[in-house]
């Protein structure tokens, strides 16, 4: 049983905590809205009234909030994470932001005598409840097989894939194919719908099909159903769109299906479809060709 501490506890965050304290973990836990985490206080999660006094509580603290500016504001500061680092202490940020932000927070941990790894994850919630998230870590080697036994309580597969920011790397890269798959597989639909076949019908062939990723298994579906909360919405994908074709331009590599994915999403947040799960790519796509969504 490992004495844990975790800011942001969202959607995936919360899920996390709860799968955690599962396991036998104690947790002090964060969030800016109290009363978000209320379920998880029920559960024997224990209070931390800023990341500062959640990351002083813990011998590992965990941090999965929306994008870089929202990092920063609980990394830095006077109540931020950072602040409590001593050494001994690691930091374990489950965010996709900046790879470059990261790495600038890894050199701040490590000047104080701790450590930090980025450690992002693939899969959604249904994944992680059922025990199959996968984990990408980037960081120092001996820092990773001190966290490794906790991350395989969130997820069985735990990946090192190099130094500091790698992680981040790999997992913009799988989130950009995420909503250029969708964008395809809602171009397939339409074909068929367009050309007679049923909706319902275009969606059970192509989510059987060899096409048939993981995503599109439980996303695919969405257009038929959207859910009540989005899984990932407009917002948070077209933040991980906009690092990857940053990242695209520093390295020099052309990236043409993630540039016109992402224009559907600016086309979706211009329809006032911001906070629905990014699979309403379909809707835009459908009211371009005269369907209706």
């Amino acid at each position: 049983m490992a004495n844990l501490g975790f800011v942001g506890l969202g959607v995936m965050g919360g899920e996390m905590v709860n799968r955690l304290l599962s396991k036998g973990h104690s947790i002090t836990g964060y969030n800016r809205t109290r009363k978000k985490a209320a379920w998880l206080e029920k559960k024997g999660m224990k209070w931390g009234n800023s990341p500062k006094e959640a990351a002083a509580a813990a011998d590992i603290t965990f941090s999965m909030v929306t994008n870089t500016a929202a990092l920063d504001a609980v990394m830095n500061g006077p109540e931020g994470m950072l602040a409590a680092v001593k050494p001994g202490k690691i930091l374990v940020d489950m965010s996709t932001v900046s790879p470059a932000f990261s790495r600038t927070l890894a050199v701040k941990a490590r000047e104080k005598g701790g450590d930090m790894v980025d450690a992002p994850v693939s899969g959604s919630v249904i994944t992680l409840q059922e025990g199959k998230l996968s984990v990408m870590v980037g960081g120092r080697k001996e820092t990773f097989e001190k966290v490794k036994p906790v991350l395989q309580d969130v997820g069985p597969k735990v990946t090192h894939v190099g130094g500091n920011g790698l992680a981040l790397v790999m997992k913009i890269g799988v989130n950009l194919s995420l909503a250029v798959q969708m964008l395809a597989f809602c171009e397939g639909v339409l074909l068929a719908e367009k050309s007679g076949i049923a909706r319902e019908t275009a969606v059970d062939v192509l989510t059987h099909s060899v096409i048939a990723s993981p995503m599109v298994q439980y996303r695919g579906p969405f257009i038929l159903k959207k859910p009540e909360e989005a899984w990932f919405n407009v917002n948070m994908m077209q933040k991980d769109m906009v690092l990857a074709l940053e990242l695209g331009r520093q390295l020099d590599v052309p990236l043409p299906t993630t540039a016109v994915t992402n224009e559907f999403l600016t086309a979706a947040r211009g329809m006032g479809l911001v906070e629905k799960d990014f699979a309403v790519v379909f809707d835009v796509l459908a009211q371009m060709c005269g369907v209706r969504p």
